[in-house]
């Protein structure tokens, strides 16, 4: 069985618990989407087109892995892509509930696609891309937890000062 999946977030920054799972989400769909929420309301760090760069330098091995932007209702794109299957990640018990009532309403929503939940590994599983981000611009070192691209895009837009 060919399963098409998504892997909905923004992503703002990519970090390596996002790049674990779309590895381990490669292996279990014969083709795997990222999909990059534009949602501006969100105050992003990265524009969507920098999100979708950084994420596709860090897949360039995963040749059944997409990258793509999308907005509005998350099981619309996935219908759209022609996906079955939602990929989610949980780090922690506080993640659950959120991703379970978000699943459940997808379920709803769009009973014909199933959300499948992945543990990141556990050297990532207390990383998030907003802790991340305010980490780094205290000046706090984030190398090991996002990809070494990501890593000099941050340098880049962040000012230690």
């Amino acid at each position: 069985m060919n399963v098409k999946a998504l892997y909905p977030g923004t992503f703002d920054p990519p970090t390596n618990g996002h790049v674990d799972l779309i590895q381990r989400g490669s292996k279990l769909f014969g083709h795997l989407t990222v999909a990059v929420l534009n949602n501006p309301e969100k105050n992003p760090l990265f524009s969507v087109e920098e999100r979708i760069e950084m994420l596709r330098e860090s897949t360039v091995a995963m040749p059944n892995v997409s990258i793509a932007a999308f907005d509005g209702l998350m099981v619309d794109f996935a219908r759209q892509e022609g996906a079955s299957a939602v990929l989610r990640g949980i780090r922690a018990i506080s993640d659950y509930e959120y991703e379970f009532q978000m699943a459940l309403m997808n379920r709803r929503l769009a009973p014909e696609i199933e959300t499948v939940f992945l543990q990141p590994a556990g050297r990532y599983s207390f990383v998030s891309s907003r802790m991340l981000k305010e980490v780094f611009s205290f000046g706090g070192d984030v190398s090991g937890l996002v990809p070494p691209n990501v890593l000099r895009r941050l340098r880049g837009r962040i000012n230690h000062t």
